[in-house]
């Protein structure tokens, strides 16, 4: 498929309602002016396209404006191992910054929309900004303690903790960015989110089964109502 031209944004990161979440809450009016600069191009991503592709070289970071994304790795066999869910207000694209080419996969979830932001262009901000240095360690820090997290949840937890921790992780994000937490509506398949989990498309469905029995989510088709959290918290 052809990719879509990057196009300027109409709205800039100075008055972006999702900049609160993307980037450092006091940056000066001259440090917003430099990002808006940097960050003034966008680029459209239809459902089931590629953002950028395994092993394709690294130039930019990425802000999900509009839809969702997963990334995935591929192994030697072919199958597909997902390796989390980016939402509006998320970077995409960090784990090309180590050797310079990419080593996952992102996928639209369904029609989407990031900003780009040119790596160097963001590097010599940075040595102009001690905000935004800062805040470009603190989403190394985030990916870093993100797999960690994710590592525990596959080792450590059940079936049912796994689903539950990733229901109310979920809910979280869509609550820092002034959306619903308690009903939202997955762009995932369940299918999908058991390939994160590293648990059976069967488990899935027998976990959201059980959790409806129980009172505490109320699924219907891809819109879930999370009604007792405290409870989902508790598995």
């Amino acid at each position: 498929m052809c990719e879509a031209e990057p196009r300027s944004p109409a709205t800039r990161c100075s008055t972006c309602s999702l900049r609160a979440v993307c980037m450092p809450h006091d940056l000066t009016s001259s440090e917003l002016r430099q990002l808006d600069s940097i960050v003034h191009t966008t680029r459209h991503v239809r459902r089931g396209e590629a953002l950028f592709r395994a092993f394709s070289p690294f130039q930019s970071l990425y802000a999900v404006r509009t839809g969702s994304f997963k990334t995935i790795v591929m192994h030697r066999e072919g199958a597909e191992q997902v390796t989390g869910f980016q939402i509006p207000g998320e970077p995409l694209g960090l784990d090309g910054v180590c050797s310079g080419t990419h080593t996952c996969e992102a996928i639209a979830l369904e029609d989407s929309t990031v900003c780009i932001i040119p790596f160097g262009q963001l590097e010599m901000l940075c040595h102009e900004s001690p905000r935004m240095q800062r805040h470009l360690y603190a989403l190394m820090s985030g990916e870093i303690v993100r797999e960690s997290s994710l590592m525990m949840l596959l080792g450590t937890m059940t079936a049912e903790q796994r689903l539950a921790t990733f229901l109310l992780d979920l809910a979280a994000r869509f609550r820092a960015r002034g959306y619903s937490a308690v009903q939202f509506h997955l762009k995932m398949r369940r299918e999908e989110i058991g390939c994160f989990l590293g648990i059976k498309l069967e488990t899935v469905s027998r976990m959201f089964s059980r959790f409806q029995r129980e009172g505490l989510v109320e699924p219907n088709g891809k819109q879930i109502r999370i009604i007792d959290p405290e409870g989902l918290a508790r598995i």
